[in-house]
């Protein structure tokens, strides 16, 4: 017997259209309800209540995902204005975004990260010019290492070693942005699995991914990919955002029963053409 929830159904925004989407899991189970969550994330709670000795649970979808034309990082407002208005701004924009400066159970904020941060955001500096900045920064200074962490690692610990996977780097970066005061949120997806010809294949394809998303004020949300340094587009298909892992994490639930438990993860996305082909 078994309770889980999933977060494995993309969100449509402005830039993203979901024509189709299907969650099919077995053994059926006997309830499966869809449901929005906390953040108007696409969830859905199942539960299993026959013996049984694997679950397998596969989700297909059909995603447009647009062009997207971030803001020019310079012409963004001074970071330090933007800290003092998620303090007092009292609009409902800003009293959104102030929810996502706080701590949360992966992601707690201290002065070291802060400190980590500081050469990113020197006075007065645009606040997008020193999130890419940082982006950056962590994409040079930290190795993509899969076996160096577990999802217990602490953050502090990824500081200190330098390396960890494309969950860790997010995490990372939001601390560092919470520290400051900023508004940071994670966000959960998939990359394009094979790149355009003549692109570099982008690190974390071929499983779920996870990157950030900062509040700049003026021009709303934009995210930010750490583990491959760039700005996100139309090769990065959303899924869910939260406070972080937790939040949002693709399958979580209860399994009562005896015995050892394993568990395997695979992604595949690929561009199609108007006729539903492989492009």
């Amino acid at each position: 017997m078994c309770h889980n929830l999933t977060h494995l159904t993309p969100r449509a925004t402005e830039w993203q259209q979901v024509h189709e989407t299907s969650l099919d899991v077995s053994p059926t189970p006997a309830v499966s309800v869809n449901r929005g969550d906390y953040f108007g994330n696409p969830a859905v709670f199942f539960t299993i209540q026959d013996l049984h000795r694997e679950l397998v649970v596969t989700a297909k979808h059909d995603v447009e995902v647009l062009k997207r034309y971030p803001p020019d990082p310079q012409r963004t407002p001074p970071w330090e204005e933007v800290v003092g208005q998620l303090r007092v701004n009292t609009h409902p924009e800003w009293l959104e975004a102030s929810q996502f400066t706080y701590n949360s159970p992966f992601i707690v904020t201290g002065d070291d990260l802060a400190e980590y941060a500081a050469p990113s955001f020197t006075p007065g500096r645009p606040i997008l010019d020193g999130a890419a900045d940082l982006t950056a920064r962590i994409f040079r200074e930290f190795v993509f290492d899969s076996r160096a962490t577990t999802l217990a690692t602490p953050l502090r610990e990824v500081l200190e070693k330098r390396r960890g996977v494309c969950q860790d780097f997010a995490h990372l970066q939001i601390g560092c942005l919470r520290s400051l005061g900023l508004a940071a949120r994670y966000v959960s997806g998939y990359l394009r699995t094979t790149p355009p010809p003549g692109q570099k294949r982008l690190v974390g394809a071929d499983a779920s991914h996870a990157w950030v998303s900062v509040f700049v004020p003026g021009t709303g949300w934009v995210d930010l990919d750490p583990t491959n340094n760039l700005m996100v587009n139309d090769h990065h298909i959303l899924l869910t955002w939260g406070r972080d892992y937790d939040d949002v994490s693709p399958i979580k639930g209860v399994i009562l029963g005896g015995g050892r438990h394993s568990m395997s993860v695979s992604v595949d996305v690929e561009p199609i053409d108007d006729a539903g082909n492989p492009a």
